[in-house]
Parts: C-alpha cells; sequence; structure tokens
C-alpha cells in the first residue's frame, strides 16, 4: 500500500482509534500503516513542508522524536548561507539521523553527502531526498566518524550532531562527553572542511564548550516559541590561528543580537529605581546566550537589578528579543501590599525572577490561581527590595 494512500485514507484518523479498527480487521499491514500515519501526524507540526510533500515514507518514533523541527532546521540553513552567500560546491552530514536538517542545509551545495550508520534511516533517505528535491543528495550508509577518516580531499562543509546521552543513557554536560568527541577529532575535522558547525543541546555549557574546543568562530543560539532549541558552535582553522574571540549570534522568535563576550563585559547599563510603563523579559536565547548587558544597552532599557534580568522603559520598545509586558501596578511584599493583590488579582501567570521564594509557596501565599490574562514578576529592585509586578501582555505580543 502506498504511502499516499495511506495518508489520505487514515491520515486524520487518532492513533488509538486506527489501531483498534485495523486489528479487528486483521490488516496485514497494521503495524506499517500505523508508522506511517504516525510519522506523518507528528511531522505536520514539526515540519510541515515534509508533510505536504506527497509520498514520503516515515521512520520509527525515536527517529520522529529525535529531528529537528522545521523552523530550527531553517534556522540552521540560513547560518549556513550566511557562511557560504556565494553557495558551495560540497557539504558532508555526518550524523544523517531522519535527514530534516541536512535536507535544509543541503540546498546551499551543489553536491551533498548524507552519512548515517542505520541502515533503515539510509533506505528512508534513499526514497524522501528525490520526493524532497534533493536530486544532488549521496546516502552513505556508514560510521561517521570512519567516514570522516577516509575522506579525501577537503570539502567546504561538515555538519554533524553528536549524541549528548553516554553509554549508560545519562544525558551528558560537557561537549568532551558527547558522542563522536568533537575535541578529539578537532583537527581532523578542521583538515577536511573549510567550516565545521556542530550542533549541541542547549544544556551544555557555552563558555566550557567554548574553550575546550579552540577553533570556535561563532557561536549561534536560537530559541522559538519560548523556547531554546539549538546552540551551533562554527569551528574553522582560521578561528584556531587567529585565537579571537567568537562572535554570539542569537536569534529569539526571528529578533536577533549579535555581539562578543567582551562587549558584553564592557556594555555600560542603567540600573531603574523604579518601574516604567513596560516590562521586558528577554527570550530563552538571549539569556542562553548571557547577553544580560548588552540587550539594555541596544534596545536603551533600564536593568531592575544586577541579577534580576529583566528590563524597564518608558517607551515601547519594538521587537525586542523576548516578551513585553505592560505594567499595571507593582506592589511591596509587605503584608498590606499583599493583602491589596490578593482581593484585585484571582488569578494570574506567576514568575519568579531573583526573589527569596518559589513559584509554588508564593502562589499558595498569594493565594491567586494559576492562568488568565494577567502576569505576576515577583523580583528584586537594585535596592534590594523585593517587588510584585503585575502586568498584561503587550498588544500583539505573544
Amino acid at each position: 500500500m502506498q504511502t499516499s494512500d495511506i495518508i489520505k485514507q487514515y491520515g486524520n484518523l487518532p492513533l488509538d482509534r486506527l489501531a483498534l479498527q485495523l486489528s479487528s480487521q486483521h490488516h496485514p499491514e497494521a503495524a506499517y500503516i500505523l508508522q506511517q500515519v504516525e510519522g506523518w501526524q507528528r511531522l505536520r507540526t514539526k515540519v510541515p513542508s515534509w508533510t505536504a510533500v506527497d509520498g514520503l515514507q516515515y521512520p520509527h518514533r525515536l527517529a520522529l522524536e529525535q529531528c529537528s523541527g522545521e523552523a530550527a532546521a531553517r534556522y540552521k540553513a540560513a547560518v549556513v548561507s550566511e557562511l557560504f552567500p556565494r553557495g558551495g560546491e560540497q557539504m558532508v552530514d555526518l550524523t544523517g539521523g531522519l535527514g530534516v536538517d541536512f535536507s535544509f542545509v543541503a540546498r546551499t551545495f551543489k553536491h551533498a553527502t548524507y552519512v548515517e550508520r542505520q541502515e533503515s534511516l539510509c533506505q528512508l533517505a534513499r526514497h524522501n531526498f528525490p520526493l524532497l528535491g534533493l536530486s544532488h543528495a549521496s546516502v552513505v550508509c556508514a560510521d561517521g566518524v570512519d567516514y570522516l577518516r577516509e575522506m579525501s580531499g577537503q570539502v567546504n562543509l561538515i555538519f554533524l550532531d553528536p549524541a549528548r546521552r553516554d553509554d549508560a543513557g545519562r544525558k551528558t554536560v560537557l561537549i568532551e562527553d558527547c558522542q563522536p568527541d568533537v575535541c578529539a577529532l578537532r583537527s581532523l575535522l578542521l583538515q577536511k572542511a573549510q567550516r565545521v558547525v556542530v550542533k549541541l543541546s542547549p544544556m551544555l555549557d557555552i563558555a566550557d564548550s567554548v574553550r575546550s574546543l579552540g577553533c570556535v568562530e561563532r557561536v549561534c543560539v536560537f530559541s522559538v516559541g519560548g523556547e531554546c532549541k539549538d546552540l551551533l558552535l562554527v569551528l574553522s582553522a582560521e578561528a584556531q590561528s587567529s585565537g579571537a574571540e567568537p562572535e554570539i549570534c542569537v536569534s529569539d522568535n526571528g529578533v536577533s543580537l549579535r555581539f562578543r563576550h567582551s562587549e558584553e563585559e564592557q556594555a555600560e547599563v542603567s540600573f531603574a529605581s523604579q518601574l516604567g510603563h513596560y516590562l521586558y523579559e528577554p527570550g530563552p536565547a538571549v539569556l542562553k546566550a548571557g547577553a544580560f548587558r548588552m540587550v539594555a544597552q541596544k534596545y536603551s532599557l533600564k536593568k531592575l537589578h544586577p541579577n534580576s534580568h529583566l528590563y524597564t522603559s518608558d517607551e515601547l520598545v519594538s521587537c525586542f528579543p523576548g516578551r513585553t509586558f505592560r505594567v499595571k501596578q507593582t506592589f511591596g511584599f509587605g503584608k498590606a501590599d499583599l493583602k491589596q493583590l490578593r482581593t484585585e488579582v484571582v488569578k494570574a501567570n506567576l514568575t519568579i525572577r531573583n526573589f527569596p521564594a518559589s513559584v509554588d509557596s508564593l502562589r499558595k501565599k498569594l493565594k491567586i490561581k494559576e492562568g488568565g490574562e494577567n502576569f505576576i514578576f515577583a523580583t528584586t529592585m537594585v535596592d534590594n527590595q523585593h517587588v510584585i509586578v503585575l502586568c498584561e501582555k503587550e498588544n500583539g505580543k505573544k
């Protein structure tokens, strides 16, 4: 049964209902049908441009869970296009997986090689890539490190996404603990490619990773929908020889910020003695990149406290890389203020920033339910006074 026919016939059925229906029919292709429908349904929101193509085949659940979403894949492609503005001759992806990242990045190059050690994923790639317009892609079933060692000549780009779990299945916290070990392969990678793009877990420490590698040209941090999705390191021999500090590129919901660590340290910041009309909460990519002072300087905002990472202004700043709120009222942390807040607000979304209480304990003390259109930030001002800021989302801001 063709995948396109399966999707047309069963695609919009809930999986549990479909499983019962196929079981009652003793359908000989039940397992395959369920896998294809689940894959299509999962990627329909995760990688919508793929599911718009008839005839694609879908893998087992683990590959679906581990693959990039379309927004993150398009961001990687944009990063690579900036590195090679005139395009490139050849790239190699040493850790192909399902091939979502590869399918977007490969379009910058005349020739692209996908390397994956799982034969089942290679078979899918051979079927899917031509349907996705990647007729210039070669599929190689091999271990990525073995393929790297056997490569002859130099390509424009090597892309790899090391596994972030050790042999016991525990999540790693250092780049040296990822597999393959990019630090151990650094010299070989730089010998075989003009640039190397390494995708890392957003949980890994940027400073430690940069220090361990010593050849990082650029750090790219990407977030969308309030979640940090990708941490990319761009490696090059030029960066290794020059010893220059890397450029840090932040993209948060499409808003960009670029700086270097020395600029962050030297950025001039003013602190607010009281809240202005607007409150700004940086997005996760800004926070991950450590742009605590740069974001204040770039957008002419006042910081509430050195450790609060919240900002304010009287005039609205558009295109802020994060969330923007209109301040309705500010309360102290005394009994009278808390009593007034409880009488005025029944339901609110509560956030803690540099405040001596947990969300649960403060919610219990305030006796305010979760949700609604009100937002409460409990934080500390520059004079070390604890405040509770009642806000609402600025119109048009998500």
